[in-house]
């Protein structure tokens, strides 16, 4: 049977590049997943009242949004590139400490990945990343009342997830994945579960 989910992700937050690699290296599995990718602007969610969309000319400097464009240029116009270019782009600022605002730092996460940087600013340049970006946002906080990243987002309900680690394999992430899956849409009493202290 084939598991459908959308998750929400921005790349400045540490446990939606976890909950990404769970679900990208999940799918390296082969198992019947079918995921919906979805941009969640958290610059969005943080404007004053009054101040112009993240995703409007001229916002993209906003922290993480110029980031946003480009995945979304890859995940609609070469979405067989996508899950390379969603974990460079998570990489570059976790991994690398860099500032994805600087265009020269996506372009090397892009290139990265075997993508050409050049071609995606193209895609930026024309304005549909940006549109798309509005679209995923506006769908997350109207259709699944999102209010954060990653938010597992399924047929019957909207679950906000932090997982601690990155998956060791994809068998692992596969496992990690079902496990979540399980409580987002078979355990309908749970609504909230966190722990009171991180064991390191």
């Amino acid at each position: 049977m084939t598991r459908r989910f959308a998750i929400t992700h921005d790349y400045l937050c540490p446990f939606a590049r976890n909950a990404a690699e769970v679900v990208v290296r999940a799918l390296e599995t082969g198992d019947p997943f079918e995921v919906d990718f979805r941009a969640f602007s958290l610059s969005q969610v943080h404007l004053e009242e009054g101040e112009a969309p993240v995703w409007q000319p001229g916002a993209e400097l906003r922290s993480g949004v110029r980031a946003l464009q480009w995945g979304l240029a890859v995940r609609d116009e070469l979405p067989e590139r996508f899950p390379a270019v969603h974990l460079a782009l998570f990489a570059a600022r976790h991994d690398q400490g860099l500032d994805l605002n600087d265009p020269e730092v996506l372009a090397t996460a892009v290139a990265s990945a075997g993508v050409d940087p050049g071609e995606v600013e193209k895609l930026v340049a024309g304005g549909r990343p940006a549109a798309a970006l509005a679209d995923d946002h506006t769908w997350a906080v109207d259709t699944a009342r999102v209010f954060g990243v990653p938010t597992f987002v399924t047929a019957h309900r909207s679950v906000f997830v932090r997982l601690m680690d990155r998956p060791a394999s994809p068998e692992a992430a596969r496992s990690t994945l079902e496990r979540v899956l399980t409580m987002v849409e078979d355990w309908p009493d749970l609504n909230e579960f966190k722990a009171t202290a991180i064991p390191r």
